[in-house]
């Protein structure tokens, strides 16, 4: 079994109830390791220590009554730095809101805590969450632990970063634009994107925005499958306004063995090449899939023109992410997209024209997205899952020169746009659909590759239970040396 620190959520909350550790000694053995290891990493940015040992000595007090708090009973946990915590900073990166502490928890926070859990700190994000590497002017970078010199994605780089480290218990994260499957898939942890509106976001966002934000969502980065499931079952379902009128029943997975899977297989795509290091991976997993009995096609595909999907996914991101803008920043957007050739498809030519796209315009495109919708719908019927990249590469270079749209990575020995991958976050999230990431081995210079597997709307325990599986006959969670 793997050392005390490494181990599942789910693993560390059995110990605990067994007596086999307290949970008070349980928080100490983190922070010792926060204190040995985060310098090199720079994972962990804020904490709130005096109330997590006073809550993990409540939690070991209680287990000697016989009481049980919940399924995380004394589990040390932290959250991305963009969910509210009273007693620690809620910045998203920003400068201006370096001081920003808030009057309550968010409710996913809450929900942790009635669960057992220990919030010790918050972890790293890139400035308003917008980047594949975690950096700001106020908590610095953030490394990932297979590779210093390397991003460990963004914008839950500080979460996958502190998980693979064995900094943490569990984490929080969020994702618009893969922001917890890049981090996974760069850290060699699971994560998982819930189905869109599952998971209420409510204080997961910038001070005074109470309305959710389309495509993003906010879900769980673990150690494990199961530890994936159990934090889903914390954060989903109704928050108090709307549990008045529905109640959520997410289907059982479809299937329980590698063999009974119908499993589509997408290595690669005209709008964002994949480095054929994470295309051998992925391959091996349907490899191993097909091996085992389960029926895989390279060729099966929702009946969805990618480039169509890709451009209607930026269009609706930029568009969500629109309202940070100042009167400013808007008046110089206008001026920037009247001047653009119609013809310019690029990146920062989609981002300009949907920043400041008419409701009129938003409307059309929103019910191409629905199109797509039902044609992911109708693949479904017929395959279980699909499994793709998450990204283009394995985790790049920290690279923080320049504007985003104007950075690149390196994919089979070429440069291409950093935002081209994006791609791999979109096709399936735009469509509100879920996904796992999940492990799924380590390219020939020894960085971790994962795979993202997708589902139907709702179909979130599917996603899981395949990542499950494959935790057993692929891979476990394996530390980054020098972190044992």
């Amino acid at each position: 079994m793997l050392d005390l620190p490494f181990r599942s959520a789910g693993q560390l909350a059995a110990e605990i109830r067994r007596k086999a550790i307290g949970a008070s000694e349980l928080l100490e053995l983190f922070l010792k390791r926060v204190d040995t290891h985060d310098p090199r990493i720079n994972a962990i940015v804020a904490t709130a220590l005096p109330e997590a040992r006073a809550r993990a000595k409540a939690a070991d007090e209680a287990l000697a009554r016989g009481e049980v708090w919940g399924p995380l009973h004394g589990v040390p946990m932290t959250v991305k730095e963009s969910f509210d915590v009273v007693g620690m900073p809620t910045t998203w990166g920003v400068p201006e809101l370096k001081d920003n502490r808030p009057a309550r928890n968010a409710l996913a926070v809450d929900r942790f805590l009635a669960a057992g859990a220990i919030v010790l700190g918050k972890t790293n994000v890139p400035l308003y969450l917008a980047d594949w590497q975690t950096f700001n002017a106020i908590y610095g970078t953030t490394s990932n632990p297979w590779d210093l010199s390397r991003s460990p994605g963004g914008s839950s780089g500080g979460s996958a970063a502190a998980l693979a480290a064995g900094l943490t218990g569990l984490e929080a994260g969020s994702d618009i634009g893969a922001s917890i499957r890049n981090p996974a898939h760069y850290c060699g942890v699971w994560g998982h994107k819930p189905t869109w509106g599952i998971c209420p976001p409510r204080g997961q966002a910038m001070p005074g925005i109470v309305a959710p934000t389309d495509i993003s969502v906010i879900g769980p980065l673990a150690r494990s499958a199961d530890d994936l499931e159990l934090a889903v079952s914390v954060m989903a379902g109704p928050n108090d306004i709307d549990g008045a009128g529905w109640r959520l029943a997410l289907p059982p997975p479809r299937r329980s063995r590698p063999g009974e899977f119908k499993v589509a297989v997408m290595l690669d795509d005209p709008c964002s090449e994949v480095d054929t290091a994470v295309q051998d991976r992925i391959a091996g997993v349907a490899e191993l899939l097909g091996k085992a009995g389960a029926r895989v096609s390279h060729a099966a595909r929702p009946a969805i023109d990618t480039a169509e999907a890709n451009r209607v996914y930026i269009a609706l991101l930029r568009a969500a992410t629109s309202g940070r803008q100042t009167d400013a920043m808007l008046a110089a957007n206008l001026e920037a997209a009247a001047r653009l050739d119609p013809a310019d498809e690029s990146y920062l030519a989609r981002m300009v024209r949907a920043n400041v796209m008419p409701h009129r315009d938003w409307l059309g495109i929103n019910n191409k997205r629905h199109h797509m919708r039902l044609a992911w719908a109708e693949f479904f019927r017929e395959w279980d899952v699909l499994i793709c990249p998450a990204a283009a590469s394995a985790a790049f270079p920290h690279d923080h020169e320049g504007e985003r749209h104007e950075r690149t990575i390196t994919v089979n020995g070429r440069q291409v746009p950093t935002t081209d991958q994006l791609f791999w976050a979109g096709f399936s999230g735009v469509a509100y659909l879920p996904s796992t990431v999940a492990p799924a081995g380590f390219t020939p210079s020894g960085l971790p590759v994962g795979v993202q597997i997708v589902g139907p709307q709702y179909g979130d325990l599917t996603c899981i239970a395949l990542a499950r599986l494959l935790e057993r006959e692929l891979q476990g969670f394996v530390a980054p040396p020098g972190f044992a």
